[in-house]
């Protein structure tokens, strides 16, 4: 069932926060509201100069029990392969591809990061999934 565009939730786009330390990302890490914890991937890969401390909060956030959460922790990797062309593929592929398999709502979200992370980073994950 497509929805038609009076059906979508209005979006408003606005600039990613950018956040001044560690401590503050831990922060919303551990006291964050989903709407905070949905953001701060992308916000991470747009502007940590980090890569490596990005990915890794990414990664922690793929593991969240909000299927929403997790689509934009994946979705933040993509940021960081664009930003830096920097990832680890040991611990990021094996995320991707069961996010891939199990996400239903935000599945489009994942093949999206898919895509973008093979181009950026010149990989060939889930190729498969492509004509489905």
């Amino acid at each position: 069932m497509s929805r038609s565009k009076s059906d979508s939730p209005l979006r408003i786009y606005r600039p990613l926060p950018l956040f001044a330390d560690r401590k503050q990302i831990e922060e919303v890490l551990r006291h964050g509201s989903i709407q905070e914890l949905l953001i701060l991937p992308l916000a991470l890969g747009e502007h940590c100069p980090n890569w490596k401390y990005a990915q890794g909060v990414c990664l922690g956030l793929a593991e969240h029990s909000d299927p929403a959460v997790r689509a934009n922790a994946c979705l933040g990797l993509a940021y960081i392969a664009r930003t830096k062309q920097r990832l680890e593929k040991h611990l990021v592929k094996p995320i991707l591809l069961r996010e891939l398999r199990d996400q239903i709502e935000f599945r489009w979200r994942i093949e999206d990061a898919i895509k973008d992370i093979n181009h950026y980073l010149k990989w060939n994950l889930a190729n498969k999934h492509e004509d489905k």
